[in-house]
């Protein structure tokens, strides 16, 4: 057991009850948090409620729901899960185990299954799983200081008078050109109504508008 195993939680869904209670003691003795229920419908209440396990061993054949029943539905766009899912079957066809994984599944297991087989599995689904979840994690960082970047924030210092702007460098500089090196905004020029008015005037008294 190791530290990444111990935090891991893991959906076992088998209507036999015999493979239900042997691959719960396994994979606890693994060290893996189990959730075990015994058929589909249950499975699906379990992969959609919040804090969900992220990996499921699902048995192909399952009342309410079939294995790949649970499938389809986690890859519903609606759904869109991130469960990464291992079918198990006893089924030798390649055709259906061409169905499941286009169902949805990750990967699958005939039964009946051999123990190391079933940990290499189940290991390669959580580090999978872990490079996901850092590569979402990098996704959101990246964001954020994205975010951070093209957003003005705190406390600005401005001239009363002129209006430049005091940066991060202790440089004044023109409100307008700060503006568009901090945000997404380009600025246009004009004259408000206000400023219009005041130039027609001045002009009209022969002195220069300020």
């Amino acid at each position: 057991m190791n530290n990444r195993e111990a935090t891991m939680r893991v959906l076992i869904a088998d209507d036999d009850a015999v493979s239900r209670i042997l691959l719960r003691k396994t994979l606890s003795t693994w060290g893996y948090e189990v959730i075990a229920v015994n058929d589909g419908a249950q499975a699906w209440e379990q992969l959609i409620a919040p804090d969900a396990p992220l990996l499921a061993v699902l048995d192909w054949m399952m009342p309410q729901l079939t294995g790949p029943d649970v499938c389809r539905r986690a890859r519903d766009p609606q759904y869109n899960l991130r469960t990464y899912i291992i079918l198990l079957t006893a089924r030798t066809d390649q055709r259906d185990i061409v169905e499941g994984l286009d169902a949805g599944a990750n990967d699958y297991i005939r039964k009946p299954f051999d123990l190391g087989e079933l940990q290499a599995r189940i290991r390669v689904g959580q580090r999978v799983i872990e490079l996901e979840s850092a590569l979402a994690a990098h996704v959101r960082e990246l964001e954020d200081a994205l975010a951070h970047v093209r957003t003005l924030q705190g406390l600005i210092p401005i001239c009363s008078r002129c209006h430049k702007i005091r940066d991060d460098a202790q440089v004044w500089q023109d409100l307008g050109l700060y503006i568009e090196q901090h945000s997404d905004a380009h600025l246009s020029h004009g004259l408000c109504p206000d400023c219009v008015r005041k130039e027609i005037s001045a002009l009209e008294e022969g002195r220069e508008f300020t």
